[in-house]
């Protein structure tokens, strides 16, 4: 179906430096949301590392039982995607995301998304950086489930700015490709949703406007609101 008519997804985003913060993060949302967005940096795709990694390249033994009954997303900004996001999918992570950039050729791309979902993912996804040309994406897109823009210049912390260029760029990928489910992650907040909805995003991984606001369920709650205004 054209994806102007699926609904919006808001989904709270978690940067884990240890086990506790998956389940901490889970804790602060798990009343209003449904899902968790749990960001993962290697050290090498992008500066600094996150859980589960014990140093730039290296991760050992995890479990996903801190988030409990949330639907588990994770986002992989790690050089080497593939491991990693077989052993996220069989902790029981239903959505994985790998970056386009990190893979060396189509084959190895469409193995490890195949690969990913052989393991137990139910949706698997690209991310793709701003300043990536979308024509890298166009023999994946039969493959993916969604396709995870950047709408910061850079990636790997939470609380970057979001990149005002943001929403045209997205509208050039979605006028060419209307069908393909676009998510966004990076600085959205009450401020700019509106715009990335109309732009084409249906589904967004939300991080400082909830995890940083007083009332972190009310600013969940405008979010939604705004976004769903947005598709009046």
């Amino acid at each position: 179906m054209p994806m102007d008519d699926a609904a919006i997804e808001i989904v709270p985003t978690c940067v884990p430096t240890e086990a506790a913060d998956v389940t901490r993060g889970a804790h602060a949302i798990r009343a209003f949301a449904h899902a968790i967005h749990i960001d993962v940096v290697d050290g090498l795709f992008a500066p600094a590392y996150t859980w589960p990694y014990s140093e730039k390249g290296v991760f050992g033994a995890f479990d996903l039982s801190g988030a409990g009954e949330l639907l588990k997303e994770v986002h992989l900004m790690v050089a080497e995607p593939r491991a990693i996001g077989v052993a996220f999918a069989k902790a029981g992570a239903s959505r994985i995301i790998g970056h386009v950039e990190a893979f060396s050729s189509e084959d190895e791309a469409h193995s490890t998304l195949a690969e990913w979902k052989k393991s137990g993912a139910s949706e698997v996804g690209l991310g793709i950086l701003m300043g990536t040309p979308f024509e890298v994406l166009e023999h994946h897109l039969a493959l993916v489930d969604v396709i995870h823009m950047m709408s910061i210049s850079s990636i790997g912390t939470q609380g970057i700015p979001y990149n005002p260029a943001a929403p045209a760029h997205i509208a050039e990928f979605h006028k060419k490709h209307p069908e393909v489910l676009i998510s966004v992650d990076g600085g959205v907040s009450a401020s700019n949703i509106a715009d990335l909805v109309r732009a084409g995003v249906r589904r967004f991984g939300v991080g400082s406007a909830i995890a940083k606001a007083a009332d972190p369920e009310g600013a969940y709650r405008e979010l939604v609101s705004l976004a769903e205004d947005a598709l009046q």
